[in-house]
């Protein structure tokens, strides 16, 4: 294929991307407008109200309660600092009926874990604990066999600790994460719900705060490197602080809203902004190709 062909089909490519971005705006538009309804009014680019108080400070180096009391996946009485004096953790508050970003949050970390060549149990352990005092150990144990499962190692099932808590030990742990939530109405109206933003943490074996990974999505690259800083009780810098957060249930999707609209838009106007500029260079090039493509066929011929 010619260099002018070339150019012709990048530039139908960069077109195509741009169109998608701009059909994505309204999309992002819609979920705020609706959040914002929901939340009482906002001004500026202030956060809906709800979300005031939910956020993840990130407290590098602060000791975890250890003497925090959980029951975990089997029942059993534990604390957390169980988990702790060997191996390093990961870490990661969540709430076992979140209809939708806990599971997005642990699939991503599952997912990240599968690329990461340490064994959970021998390396470090990942303790997942439930943000809210009616969850059942049951539910724990359900929550374990799925991700065990989708991680493809069952032998590895002693390196993963699902706890449930009251509500004096679950406060101990997430103040010092610096984990705010606040809880929320369902769809029938009751507070069953919670308002909370994803991240994990990795801690070190003195269960000591090494490490925040926010949003989703972890590099497993970042994940293994996070743990061997952390077997060494090495504490590692603040990440920036772009939060995905859960909090509102929409009946006509049967679904939490996830709230990431300045962080979207931002990306976006970035994004339109490179295209346009590539675009521009591209049509810039076609346009020359053309020429100098017309002038040989006329000094040939």
């Amino acid at each position: 294929m010619s260099d002018w062909m070339t150019a012709r089909k990048v530039g139908r490519v960069a077109v195509a991307a741009l169109a998608c971005a701009f059909l994505s705006a309204p999309l992002t538009a819609q979920v705020a407008s609706y959040a914002d309804k929901a939340s009482g009014e906002n001004s500026g680019d202030q956060l809906p109200q709800v979300l005031q108080k939910v956020g993840v400070t990130q407290k590098l180096n602060q000791q975890l309660p250890l003497d925090a009391q959980f029951v975990d996946d089997t029942g059993k009485t534990v604390k957390l600092g169980d988990y702790f004096g060997k191996h390093p953790a990961i870490v990661t508050l969540v709430y076992y009926n979140c209809p939708m970003l806990c599971s997005e949050e642990m699939d991503g970390l599952t997912s990240a874990l599968e690329m990461v060549h340490l064994t959970p149990g021998k390396d470090f352990n990942i303790v997942v604990i439930s943000i809210d005092p009616a969850e059942t150990p049951e539910m724990a144990a359900k929550k374990k066999a799925f991700y065990l499962k989708r991680y493809g190692q069952p032998e590895t099932a002693n390196g993963w600790h699902f706890l449930t808590g009251q509500r004096q030990a679950i406060d101990k742990v997430t103040d010092a994460v610096g984990f705010g939530y606040v809880r929320v109405p369902g769809p029938d109206g009751r507070l069953t719900q919670f308002a909370h933003a994803s991240s994990i943490e990795v801690v070190t074996s003195e269960g000591k705060l090494a490490q925040y990974y926010l949003g989703v999505e972890y590099s497993p690259k970042d994940i293994l490197l996070g743990l061997i800083e952390a077997s060494d009780n090495k504490i590692g810098s603040p990440v920036a602080n772009i939060l995905t957060y859960c909090y509102h249930y929409d009946p006509q999707t049967n679904k939490h809203s996830l709230v990431i609209a300045r962080v979207v838009q931002l990306g976006g106007m970035v994004t339109v902004a490179g295209l346009g500029g590539f675009m521009f260079l591209m049509f810039r090039k076609d346009a020359k190709l053309g020429r100098d493509h017309d002038l040989t066929k006329k000094e040939n011929g």
